[in-house]
C-alpha cells in the first residue's frame, strides 16, 4: 500500500510509534525512525523494518526546533522527499494538578504539542500534492483526565492544529488527519495492576485492551491512497470505549 513511500514517524523506538512504523514497512515504505535517547530501541525498530523494506535512524528532540529541522534536514537527503509524516512523540508523568510543577507542564507541551508545529514546519518544504500527516492524539484530548490536565491539554490541542493544518494545506492536497488511541498496551499502562487491567477490560465494549497494531493499522489506511478524500478528522481506536 505504501511502495515508493517515504515516511518519518517521531517516537518510533518502542510502542505505538514502533508499530507504526513496522507496519509501514511491510507496506514498502521507507521509514525515518525518529527517538531521542533509547538508542538500542531504536535500533531493534530499525532492524525489524530492515526484514520488510528500509530505513533510518533519526535521533534527536523534535520538541526543539533545531533538533527538529535537523532531523528533516538528515532525512531528505537521503530519499528526497516527505511522503507520510506520523506526529507521535509524546511523554505522559500521570501527574494531578497540584502536584504538577510548572516545568513539568512546560516539557509536557514541549514534547507532545510543539513537536508537532516544529516538525511539520520545517517538512513542508518536501511534502507535496499526496502527501499525508498523522497526529497520534488520545482518547484524553475528547474527555479529559483527572490525573494529567497537561497530557489531555497537549493532545486536544494538537486536534486544533490538525483541524488547522487541514485547512491550510487543502489547497496542496495533502490530507491531515489524527488518530485518538484509547486503553493501549504500551508503557503508559506498565503500571497497571492485574485487577486494573480487569476493570478496564469490562469498560471496553470489544472486551480487550488495545495493541499497538490495532493505532498502526488505523495509521495505515490514513496514510494510504484510500483515504485521499478524508481530511481533518479524527478516528478514535478505542474498542468502543468512548462511542459518542
Amino acid at each position: 500500500m505504501l511502495h515508493g513511500k517515504n515516511a518519518i514517524v517521531t517516537g518510533a523506538s518502542r510502542g505505538i510509534g514502533r508499530a507504526i512504523a513496522i507496519k509501514f514497512a511491510e507496506n514498502g515504505a521507507f521509514v525515518g525512525i525518529n527517538y531521542i535517547k533509547d538508542y538500542e530501541m531504536a535500533l531493534e525498530t530499525l532492524k525489524i523494518v530492515k526484514n520488510y523494506s528500509d530505513g533510518m535512524l533519526l535521533k534527536g528532540d523534535v520538541g526543539d526546533d533545531r533538533e527538529a529541522k535537523r532531523i528533516v534536514d538528515d532525512f531528505v537527503s537521503t530519499v528526497k522527499k516527505i511522503d507520510i509524516l506520523v506526529n507521535n512523540a509524546g511523554i505522559y508523568k500521570r501527574k494531578k494538578i497540584f502536584e504538577l510543577k510548572e516545568e513539568q507542564w512546560d516539557k509536557t507541551l514541549r514534547i507532545n504539542l510543539k513537536s508537532c508545529y516544529n516538525v511539520c514546519k520545517n517538512a513542508l518544504n518536501y511534502i507535496h500534492e499526496g502527501g499525508k500527516i498523522i497526529f497520534i492524539s488520545s482518547q484524553l484530548a475528547l474527555k479529559g483526565s483527572s490525573h494529567g490536565a497537561d497530557y489531555a491539554a497537549s493532545k486536544s490541542g494538537m486536534l486544533g492544529f490538525m483541524r488547522s493544518l487541514a485547512l491550510e494545506l487543502a489547497s496542496r492536497k495533502i490530507n491531515v488527519n489524527a488518530i485518538a488511541p484509547g486503553t493501549i498496551d504500551t508503557d503508559l499502562i506498565s503500571g497497571y495492576s492485574k485487577k486494573e487491567r480487569e476493570e478496564r477490560i469490562k469498560e471496553i465494549p470489544l472486551k480487550r485492551i488495545g495493541k499497538p497494531e490495532d493505532v498502526a493499522n488505523a495509521c495505515l489506511f490514513l496514510a494510504s491512497n484510500l483515504a485521499d478524500y478524508i481530511t481533518g478528522e479524527t478516528i478514535n481506536v478505542n474498542g468502543g470505549l468512548y462511542i459518542q
